[in-house]
Order: structure tokens, then sequence, then C-alpha cells
């Protein structure tokens, strides 16, 4: 490890008045670093065909505790092992102790930052979840989205549970990891296909819609359990029914919100006067969902699905896509970085159960998404193994999953990395097995039959 430490001959020791300065030069540092190895690691990945969220996060487990120890946290490091306080100290020397207090905020703005892009994320995220999709799909996605929660949730929580001896709170959070499925990931493999309009493209997309909606509940049930340490039914019930309670109430709501919102959005002449209210409105609902003890991100989700409702809503997908673009990385880079994936390393023993746990995630990840088609009914010649595989990527759902799980401190170091890993997997393996079992739609073959006969008929 390179020590950046110099004797005080040369600089002045740091005092209690540098603290302010020193913190916001650390998390300057940090944000600049955890910008450099989202674009890399998200150009490097399209260059490759692959979602840019992956790059975002292998590049944090680079720059983490994993290898580089640029962005660590106190939960995983010594303040001494943080290559940019070694930095720092080569301009200020610092005893260990104010080292310490300068790590530990630095680390808690970086924390704080992480949180307010994930809550960002699921804003988006709810923008681009259309409710009037979630209507024309009918009874078939439902049912394809259900078993899709409910299949992977059950298997991986009794696994984790009966095969691993994992205790109760960790094994539901795993198991809820699981549930998550991708919509962007899937939607636009769909779309490359030319499958996006197709009956089983639409069935997928209007799962992993649905999908989504049912994993947010499912988030904020047991991140809510995680906080108080113990399973009660009458309060898991309690939560489900408020989370539903609260996502139903804000879309209903919504529709008397939204002329108010327009109301208000015409009025201001000002800049900002659409993306302020918006995010204004997202971070009250945030803030509810936080009191009444689910989780913020629930309330930035419900936001977004009432906005996107409103006359403006393209508008304010171009408004809020920069900001994304901003503070999502944040949170992904983070995520990463805080995995240590020495815990998965074969050749010491003790962490041979961590490659096992991982193992037998993904079987069940994979599981649990195929066995959905074959809850479709009704539709004899439809391809039920691409509806199955099409709901398998994890992708940034599942990211968020592992960010909260790990912040919470319910996840141990293997069970988390093995949730990073299970999620990576899922999202590089779905986009070539989608291509392997999907063919070009009838429509669409004879379509381009029917071109080229009239060019050769022209000719």
């Amino acid at each position: 490890m390179i020590n950046f430490s110099v004797p005080n001959l040369f600089f002045a020791t740091a005092t209690e008045a540098d603290k302010a300065p020193l913190v916001l030069t650390g998390v300057l540092l940090t944000l600049a670093i955890i910008y450099i190895t989202s674009k890399l690691g998200g150009e490097l990945s399209r260059l490759v065909n692959l979602p840019p969220v992956l790059g975002e996060l292998v590049g944090g487990v680079i720059v983490g505790v994993s290898a580089l120890n640029l962005v660590v946290f106190p939960e995983t490091s010594e303040a001494s092992s943080s290559q940019i306080m070694n930095f720092l100290q080569f301009f200020t020397p610092m005893n260990p102790e104010f080292l310490s207090e300068i790590f530990a905020s630095q680390s808690e703005v970086i924390s704080v930052l992480a949180e307010l892009g994930v809550v960002v994320l699921l804003f988006e995220i709810g923008l681009e979840s259309d409710l009037r999709e979630l209507k024309s799909v009918g009874s078939q996605a439902a049912i394809v989205a259900v078993v899709g929660v409910v299949a992977p949730f059950a298997l991986g929580t009794v696994g984790l549970i009966y095969f691993f001896h994992f205790p109760t709170i960790p094994a539901i959070f795993a198991g809820a990891a699981l549930t998550a499925t991708s919509i962007g990931i899937t939607s636009k493999v769909l779309s490359e296909l030319g499958y996006l309009k197709a009956k089983e493209g639409q069935i997928i997309v209007g799962a992993a819609v649905i999908d989504d909606v049912l994993g947010i509940i499912v988030l904020a049930v047991v991140a809510s359990l995680a906080k108080t340490g113990e399973v009660n039914l009458t309060q898991v019930i309690l939560l489900i029914v408020s989370a539903s309670a609260f996502l139903i109430g804000s879309i209903l709501l919504g529709k008397f919100f939204n002329q108010s919102f327009m109301a208000i959005a015409d009025k201001l002449k000002t800049r900002g006067n659409l993306v302020i209210p918006a995010f204004t409105f997202a971070l009250l609902m945030a803030f509810l969902a936080n009191v009444i003890h689910l989780e913020a991100i629930l309330g930035a989700f419900a936001a977004g699905l009432v906005l996107d409702e409103t006359d403006k809503r393209k508008e304010l997908d171009k408004q809020v896509i920069p900001i994304a673009d901003v503070i999502v990385p944040v949170f992904f880079v983070t995520v990463g970085a805080r995995v240590d994936l020495s815990v998965l390393n074969p050749l010491i023993p003790e962490n041979r159960a961590g490659l096992a746990i991982a193992s037998f995630l993904i079987v069940v990840a994979i599981i649990g998404k195929v066995i959905t088609g074959w809850a479709v009914f009704g539709q004899p010649n439809i391809n039920r193994l691409a509806i199955g595989i099409g709901m398998i990527p994890r992708g940034e759902v599942g990211l968020v999953f592992a960010g909260i799980g790990s912040t919470s401190g319910v996840l141990s170091k293997p069970l988390e990395a093995a949730i990073i890993i299970m999620v990576i997997l899922t999202t590089f393996l779905a986009p070539p097995l989608l291509k392997l079992v999907l063919k070009k739609p009838e429509t669409e073959v004879s379509t381009t039959d029917n071109s080229l006969k009239e060019l050769t008929s022209t000719k």
C-alpha cells in the first residue's frame, strides 16, 4: 500500500479548524474518483453490448475495498487503509484519532449522497413505469409477475435457512433480493430482436413493470423488518398493508395532485419551474414514507408513478435524466466499493461457504424466474422459455436490494458478495440466452419477405 505521509517538517499538523476543509477535500476527491470510475466502467460495458450499470458496479469493486482502497468505508476498512486519507496526509499530517474523524465524516457524506442517489433512481423508475401499460397487459402479466416474486423469494429464503443455517432476517432479505427484474435490460434486448410488440414481449415487459411494483413493496417490508431485528407476523401484515395502501393511495390521489402540480409549474417562470416542484414532491413523499416506517425509496417510486400521469411527463423525463446521471452513479459505485470479494477466495477454507451461497443463489435466481413462463395460461403456441428467461436479469433493481441490505448491516460479507455476484451473472446471462431462444416474429419475417419480393419485382 502506498503511504503518502511525510514528516511534519514540511507541513503543519492538522488542527480542529482544518476538519471541515479536510472533509470537503476528501469528499471532492472521492466524487471525482467515483465519476471517473462510473464513466470508464459504463463505456467499457457499452463497447461489449452490456448494460453500463454493470460497468459502474465492477468499477466500484475495483476502486473499493476489494482492490485499490480508493473508495472505502469505516464498516469495512480502517482510516489508514484509505488511499485518499493517506493522500491527504501528504499535505496535512494528522494523528490517528483525527484521521479517523476525517475518514468517518467524509464517508458519511458519500453514504448520504449514495442514499440520495437511490431515491432519485427509484423516482426515475417510477416515471418510466407506465400505469396505462400496466392496465393493458391484463392478468397474464400479473400472474407471471406474482410467480416471479413468490417462487425465488420462497426458494431462496427457505434454502438459506435450511441448507446454510442463516438467521431468519438475513435469509428473508437475500430472498427478497432474488425477486427483482430489470425492465431496462429486458426491454432493450426485446427491442433489438424486434420482439417488443410480440405477445411474449408484451407479457415480459408488463410482468417486469408489475414485478418492480411488487419488488418495491417487498423491499419496504424486509428493510423495515431489518430495523426492528425481529420477525412478527402481525407487523409483517401491517407493513404489507401500509406499503400497499401508501402506493395505491398515492396513485389514486395522484389525479387530484396532478392538477395542482400543473397549475404550479405553469405559474412559475424561473428556471426549474417543472423539475424543482417534481423533486420537491418526490422528497416529501420519500419523507412521508420514512415517517410511517417504510423506506424512503417507496415514496420516491410512488411520486414517479403519480407524475407519470401528468401532461408534461415527457418534458419532465428529459429534465430528470441529467440529474440522475449525476447522482445515481454514486450509489452504484459505492455498492460495488463496499463489496469485499476476498470472502469468496476459494483458497481460504472459511470462504468456501460464501462460494456455495453464491452458487445456490444463482441457481435459485434462474429457476425461480424461468418457471414463470409456465404460469401463462390459454396461450398454447407461446414461447414460455423466452418469457421465463426474459424475467431473469436483476440489473439495477437487484443492486438496490443489495445496497439497502449493506447499509442496514443485515447482510454478512459472504452473503452480500454472493448477492452482488448473482446480480452480475443473471444480468450477463439473460441477453445472450434471450437471443438464443427467440426468433424473429412471424409478422416481421413476413413483412420483410414481402418487401424483398416487391423490391425484386420492381427490379
